[in-house]
């Protein structure tokens, strides 16, 4: 322990010596609504032709996997409810392409595109989508709780708000290695994910207060749809201060950080905001909120027959679809041509097909499969100092105990 400590003690004053000064935790914040491209020049300039390419690639692949699982749902491929992200394309990709390989996400149960664009193979994730072993949580996790270890993707959550605490908690491991620990490396940053209904729960508001109090490298994503299942947002949430509308980004401010209005439809306005908001996460700066005001194309779940929205709403939206509006920028701007967009397409319609193929041939989960993960012991007599199973050492007796 007085080794520990001392470790713990060398580190943190390590750290202080090597480490610029953190900027104060009173320091001003500032309420900036983006609601533009800045200008064309500035936005061309940090948006090269390989950049545009790899966000295009990661929204259209996005897409397409989620059509593809629709499709597989009503065949009976897959079972209970699964969310689909269609038109919320930007937002991920925007946000997490924007990110390192070593930095976190944490989803909802919207949550395969999140995956995706963290680099989750296409394959894993459908395979878990049909409860295969081949899945990315072997089977046993489904539509709404994807999860890989290697890639940084910290789950996706059945429950409204679960999934902040966890993103919180990887930011304060971060924030703890290199402060305390002094890790010679700058913060891994975490995104957490969540829609407008959120917002209204306790958990979003004690994280709020959390991350700015230990001014942690984190980033709340607020992917405002709109709707909450059957919600309309403005009829759940309370208008802002001085407003006609509720804002979420506004509460941002109340809790000592920047709050960011983004255009959720526009993945280059996304990365935008994004990059600051990481770079300042990694500077040691604190947290920032920003409200992505997007749209889903399809109704909550693929169980949901959505007869609530009208027509003329999702009409609205789907004229701003993410995809063809970036495609035409690409041209536009020369970052790309129509060969180069045709290659896309067909790049991701055979991974799309490969990872269906994938899934079906991948065998189900073993009944063994079941204690795993669940009990530290399956037969409850513990583990012995070789890390096996004290029942499975020869000579040893399990009495009269059964395992159902």
């Amino acid at each position: 322990m007085q080794a520990l400590q001392s470790k713990v003690k060398a580190g943190a004053a390590m750290r202080r010596s090597a480490a610029p000064m953190r900027p104060s935790a009173r320091s001003h914040v500032v309420v900036r609504a983006v609601a533009t491209v800045p200008s064309t020049k500035r936005a061309s300039a940090v948006m090269t032709p390989e950049v545009a390419k790899m966000l295009y690639e990661d929204m259209v692949l996005g897409r397409d996997f989620e059509d593809m699982c629709a499709q597989m749902y009503y065949r009976g491929k897959m079972f209970g409810f699964v969310h689909l992200y269609c038109g919320q394309e930007a937002v991920s990709t925007g946000i997490i392409r924007a990110m390192r390989d070593e930095d976190h996400v944490c989803s909802t149960y919207r949550d395969h595109v999140h995956a995706l664009s963290k680099g989750v193979p296409a394959r894993e994730i459908m395979s878990e989508l049909f409860g295969k072993k081949t899945g990315c949580c072997r089977g046993q996790g489904g539509s709404m709780h994807m999860f890989s270890a290697k890639h940084n993707v910290l789950g996706g959550y059945a429950f409204i708000g679960e999934g902040i605490p966890i993103g919180l908690g990887a930011a304060f491991q971060s924030k703890y290695e290199v402060d305390i620990l002094g890790e010679d490396h700058d913060y891994d940053v975490t995104a957490s994910f969540f829609g407008d209904g959120t917002c209204n729960v306790g958990q979003f508001y004690e994280c709020l207060n959390m991350a700015s109090l230990y001014k942690l490298p984190h980033i709340f994503v607020v992917e405002n749809n709109k709707w909450a299942i059957g919600m309309n947002h403005p009829r759940a949430t309370a208008d802002s201060l001085g407003d006609s509308d509720p804002h979420i980004y506004k509460k941002g401010p109340a809790f000592g950080m920047p709050g960011v209005h983004v255009d959720g439809m526009d993945v280059v306005k996304v990365r935008e905001v994004a990059l600051e908001a990481i770079a300042r996460a990694r500077r040691g700066e604190g947290p920032t909120l920003i409200e992505c005001e997007t749209y889903r194309f399809r109704g909550h779940s693929l169980a949901d027959p959505d007869e609530l929205r009208t027509k003329e709403e999702k009409d609205h939206y789907l004229a701003r679809d993410p995809i063809p509006a970036f495609r035409k920028y690409m041209l536009e701007h020369k970052l790309a041509n129509e060969a180069d967009i045709k290659a896309i397409q067909e790049k991701v319609t055979a991974i799309v097909d490969d990872c269906v193929a994938y899934a079906e041939e991948s065998p189900r989960p073993d009944m063994s499969q079941l204690l795993e993960n669940v009990f530290p012991d399956p037969r409850g007599f513990g583990i012995a100092p070789d890390g096996r199973y004290r029942f499975e050492h020869e000579g040893f007796s399990s009495g009269n105990v059964q395992v159902s």
